[in-house]
């Protein structure tokens, strides 16, 4: 499934970069514009990767991947350093497992991001805004039934190391800023 949406995103990218030279072609941008816009394109895509990645390691309780999502100083909440991080999801998954073993279901574990907005702070950083829901449970009619445990808002940092996009750190207890005069 994963290698099904990167291959689509790919040739989605790759089909929008065939066809933008000759609109690109028609501006007054210069070509150093051009590339600027087009890296950034190829970034967004890459961020939008790291995002689903992050969110399969941790529901598929791979406490590798969920840590790979992350830099090696990377943080979520009061968690810090990938070896914690791994270990988090080493010791949540022990927790379900318990929980099951004492007659207690609780279903799937599904995070959903949503109304995602990225914006760079520099060619190498980027902030991560977004909406997040975390939902036990199957599909309709299934046992346990769905169940939402937790909504918030989230702003990540991601930066990019050695060529690929991490999360450096992982803020889902943002707090929007109010309109301005509130």
């Amino acid at each position: 499934m994963i290698g099904r949406r990167h291959h689509a995103m790919t040739a989605a990218l790759s089909a929008l970069l065939l066809a933008a030279p000759p609109a690109f072609a028609q501006s007054s941008s210069s070509p150093s514009e051009t590339a600027n816009l087009l890296r950034e394109m190829k970034d967004r895509a890459e961020i939008e990767k790291l995002m689903w990645d992050y969110v399969a390691g941790i529901d598929g309780w791979n406490p590798d991947a969920y840590a790979a999502s992350f830099t090696e100083d990377g943080a979520f909440g009061r968690t810090k350093g990938r070896e914690a991080l791994r270990q988090m999801v080493v010791d949540l998954k022990k927790s379900q497992d318990d929980r099951r073993a004492a007659g207690n279901e609780p279903g799937n574990m599904h995070h959903i991001m949503s109304n995602m907005n990225i914006e760079f702070v520099t060619p190498d950083h980027a902030k991560v805004y977004y909406y997040w829901q975390t939902v036990f449970g199957g599909g309709a009619g299934t046992t346990p039934p769905v169940r939402v445990a937790a909504v918030g808002r989230g702003l990540d940092d991601v930066v990019r190391v050695n060529g690929k996009w991490l999360i450096q750190n992982r803020n889902v207890s943002y707090q929007h800023p109010g309109p301005e005069g509130s």
